[in-house]
């Protein structure tokens, strides 16, 4: 099975690069995070004459989640189901066979301190509760996408400079590795131990070019699942060419 995680900065800009994506490289799955788009506006009818079903948890000019399958999801939910009163579309999951696939956009935080700052990290607090409450760390879950925080000084291309920015601050990092504590692997760092392996690069002051990346999209799998991973990595020509989004696609292989 190949699986794929994208953050694709609006759907509808994106929409040619996206399905030029698809037919190239064939996954099995691909989550998809910052969409842009409510549900009814989501582009079922060219993605769907690629094979693609898609469940969406969308959200107008902001956030949105969706899941892209060859086979129909099971099970399908959205949000964090923890009675918060939060409209933000970050989390969709959907069951595969006996695999379950979370896919979720984590909020960004903005500047630090702040309010957006203090919303991240009740949000990935939450996040760390609702993997506990529905999910078993001996059962084949895969948690992916855009978790917007670089976990170490090897995923950031300076980190001094980024010491104090929401996506690498030392409670945003650390809130990610209680998460990871709860049983998951990182198998694109796992795959990929060299430095310079970055998933996002600012649109600003030509950051692509220079290699001024940082990691902040990931694959993240129970032990169950990480075992039959046999690739993942970071697909770059994906940030190429005309009109790119700022975040690379990520894909991993297993084999079930």
């Amino acid at each position: 099975m190949k699986i794929a995680t994208w953050n694709v900065n609006s759907i509808r800009a994106r929409l040619d690069r996206l399905l030029a994506w698809l037919s190239e490289h064939q996954p099995d799955v691909l989550c998809l995070q910052e969409i842009k788009v409510e549900a009814s506006g989501f582009p079922i009818g060219p993605l769907a004459a690629l094979g693609y079903e898609a469940v969406v948890a969308g959200q107008r000019s902001y956030n949105g989640v969706a899941i892209l399958s060859k086979e129909p999801l099971r099970e399908v939910r959205a949000g964090l189901d923890d009675g918060h009163d939060d409209v933000q579309a970050r989390l969709i999951g959907g069951t595969l066979g006996d695999v379950r696939i979370e896919c979720v956009y984590m909020p960004n935080g903005s500047a630090v301190p702040s309010d957006k700052y203090d919303y991240k990290l009740k949000w990935m607090g939450r996040f760390g509760e609702h993997l506990a409450r529905h999910y078993a760390a001996d059962q084949k879950l895969l948690v992916c996408g855009d978790f917007n925080v670089a976990p170490e000084p090897i995923d950031v291309y300076d980190p001094t400079g980024w010491v104090n920015e929401p996506i690498f601050h030392v409670e945003a990092r650390n809130a990610l590795h209680r998460i990871a504590g709860f049983g998951l692997l990182d198998v694109v760092r796992e795959r990929n131990p060299e430095p310079g392996l970055y998933s996002y690069w600012d649109y600003r002051l030509n950051a692509f070019s220079k290699g001024e990346g940082l990691r902040i999209d990931h694959i993240f799998c129970t032990p169950s699942l990480a075992k039959l991973c046999t690739s993942a990595g970071i697909d770059r020509a994906s940030r190429k060419g005309k009109a790119p989004s700022d975040h690379a696609a990520l894909i991993a292989t297993f084999d079930l």
